[in-house]
């Protein structure tokens, strides 16, 4: 936790007539914004012709950033590059999964496979981290912009054909053992040599599963690969300043723990109310918080970027109000953008940076809105942020934030996977894993979201949604643990190229906890497993898994055992509904030793620093109750009388 989280803003000196930069920066100044993030879209600007280098206009800006005190996070351009390098090198296209090259025009336009871009990237982030990686101004690097938006990763390109060609021979060595762990006997679709494996779009109907998720694994490598060209670059010449990337949300096309390994410190781009209307939530959910996003959403990225940074995070981009790119972009209720401030501070992070400083009037984002209007004048969130920057200071963290007691187990692995062979349509990985985090969270408890890589031994209690590839070492690792685990379904249900285990599921799992899987059934929405746990009535659905195992089942429905238990090991044969969820995890936390907050629908808590957070999502004023917020409790911020958008922060008893 860094003792002194601080506010920035997103910048585009370039966009603006050059006698307004030192009244924005003056101005930005005295709103007690510490970081202004700016130069991730302005190749053409930099580099207007080939070669031709016009660095005196970029010179001018960071200068005149500087001259005012504020901290200056410069992006490489690498997300646009410019039409004139497109026009001589079209072999930098990205193609669609249609096989038709996606074209010059808006952004993003770039396989992550030409090896032509590769170079390109890696002269301009050379020539940018040559001049200005010692600026006395500069203090951290962005590398790109939002790698894989607008669907991007995963290209179908003859670039990206021939990249994955040598990425398949560097894994198998020989195309037989390439035919024998996709099972290519199948359908008679062996291959002879690596240069006859194609891309797996455009077939008749769908491609071999291992193929697939294989292309999938490619697709991020490739991601990994292109962001270590820069991060190398940028260090050579800027060895004392942060790398940081701008993580999105609900997007997992990439590994972002692997990604991560490369950078000092994590970015992602919170959004909650277009999260809230573009994603799979239930009606009344959209309306209910239709302007304050689902109560989870930006939390589940803050405790996922925090792992993935090892600790070490930043909000990027903080949505001020209204957003241009969803279906539809209400305006956030007044509070809002700093309730997401503080928030992002109670998971946290070391800085908020709002998206972005004034709204532009013209192009594809003018519709979006920022701290200041078109015309130069407060927006809504200005007051609101002015107001986060004289509370920040108030926030006495007495400590760092220590580990959480329990830990949520997410693989990006297990998401291609499922990706690849869904084999049932209401099975969804990151919205199953979304769930168990939003049922945890309504306990009040502090989650961290981890990889399966990551250590257990600081867990209590850890909850696995789904993890369809273990090994051995990871078998072993959860049989030492003393934390209570609880496994979904479909566990160990695969091998690493997508096949069935010659044990059956969950695989390795068994030696631990003993018990087969015989047969799987999927369902369709309107179906439920109905059971009985610990005396009520639950119920499942999508996935049922029936077992062999001499273990009595602790819930049971007409069909089978729902779940089953040897001593700190549980599984679950289908995927429960939110009060079995609820259930089960409440009986670990019990047989943990770990104390329990039932919060109201539209409250969130959260502890970090010795200090404890409360939010209210609803639309509603609500009175916290005394188990959330003693009656004696040193309060900081608000109080128990909530209003909507309402936060209230109290030093936490000891």
């Amino acid at each position: 936790m860094n003792q002194n989280p601080f506010l920035g803003v997103c910048y585009y000196p370039e966009h603006w007539p050059e006698d307004q930069w030192a009244g924005d920066a003056a101005d930005m100044a005295s709103l007690g914004l510490k970081q202004v993030r700016i130069g991730e879209f302005a190749w053409s600007r930099i580099e207007p012709e080939p070669g031709k280098f016009d660095w005196a206009w970029l010179d001018r800006a960071i200068h005149t950033l500087g001259d005012a005190e504020l901290h200056v996070m410069l992006g490489t351009p690498t997300a646009t590059p410019p039409k004139w390098l497109i026009d001589a090198h079209p072999d930098i296209l990205a193609w669609d999964r249609e096989g038709r090259p996606r074209k010059f025009g808006s952004r993003r336009h770039y396989c992550f496979s030409s090896e032509t871009y590769r170079r390109e990237a890696a002269r301009i982030v050379e020539a940018v981290a040559a001049r200005y990686g010692n600026h006395e101004a500069i203090t951290a690097w962005q590398t790109d912009n939002e790698y894989g938006c607008h669907d991007t990763v995963r290209s179908y390109s003859p670039e990206a054909a021939r990249a994955f060609r040598t990425w398949l021979e560097q894994k198998y060595g020989a195309v037989d053992n390439l035919n024998q762990a996709w099972g290519t006997v199948f359908w008679s679709q062996e291959y002879c040599s690596f240069e006859q494996v194609d891309l797996p779009n455009l077939t008749v109907t769908e491609p071999n599963p291992s193929h697939v998720l294989d292309f999938y694994r490619f697709s991020s490598d490739q991601v990994i690969s292109f962001n270590r060209l820069q991060t190398d670059i940028i260090r050579k010449h800027s060895p004392d300043r942060d790398i940081v990337h701008n993580f999105m949300g609900f997007f997992f096309d990439f590994d972002h723990f692997a990604v991560s390994q490369d950078l000092d410190c994590v970015g992602w781009d919170s959004y909650p109310i277009g999260f809230l209307d573009v994603g799979p939530f239930p009606a009344e959910d959209k309306a209910r918080y239709m302007r304050q996003g689902f109560p989870d959403i930006a939390a589940f990225h803050h405790d996922l970027y925090r792992t993935c940074g090892r600790g070490r995070w930043h909000v990027l981009e903080q949505q001020p109000g209204a957003v241009n790119w969803a279906p539809n972009n209400p305006a956030p209720l007044s509070g809002m953008v700093r309730l997401w401030s503080l928030e992002a501070v109670a998971h946290g992070a070391e800085a908020v940076n709002y998206f972005r400083w004034r709204q532009a009037p013209f192009a594809q984002e003018q519709m979006h809105a920022g701290l200041k209007r078109p015309d130069g004048a407060n927006a809504p969130a200005y007051a609101e942020a002015q107001q986060t920057s004289t509370e920040l200071p108030k926030l006495e963290f007495i400590d760092k934030d220590k580990a959480a007691k329990v830990g949520l187990v997410f693989s990006y692995d297990a998401h291609w996977l499922f990706e690849a062979q869904q084999q049932a349509s209401g099975w969804h990985y990151p919205a199953i894993v979304f769930e168990w985090y939003a049922t945890l969270r309504r306990t009040g408890l502090n989650i961290d979201i981890l990889s399966p890589d990551a250590a257990f031994d600081d867990y209590t209690v850890l909850l696995v949604p789904s993890l369809p590839v273990l090994d051995d070492a990871l078998v072993d690792k959860f049989a030492k643990t003393k934390a209570q685990v609880l496994f979904g379904p479909r566990t160990g249900s695969k091998t690493p190229t997508l096949t069935i285990p010659e044990e059956l599921a969950p695989g390795p799992l068994q030696s631990a906890l003993p018990l087969k899987v015989t047969r799987s059934e999927s369902f369709p929405d309107f179906y439920r497993v109905n059971g009985t746990f610990a005396g009520a009535e639950v119920q499942g659905r999508a996935w049922l898994d029936h077992v062999e195992t001499e273990l009595e089942p602790l819930a049971i429905s007409d069909e089978g055992g729902l779940l089953y238990n040897k001593d700190n090991l549980y599984y679950l044969t289908t995927l429960p509904e939110a009060p079995f969820l609820g259930a089960v995890t409440g009986m670990l936390a019990q047989n943990a030793g770990v104390d329990l907050t039932l919060l109201p629908p539209d409250l969130r808590l959260r502890e970090c620093g010795g200090l404890s957070f409360l939010f209210n999502y609803g639309p509603e004023p609500v009175t916290a109750p005394e188990d959330i917020i003693p009656k004696d409790a040193a309060l900081i911020l608000g109080d128990r009388d909530m209003p909507p958008a309402g936060v209230c922060v109290w030093k936490k008893q000891q």
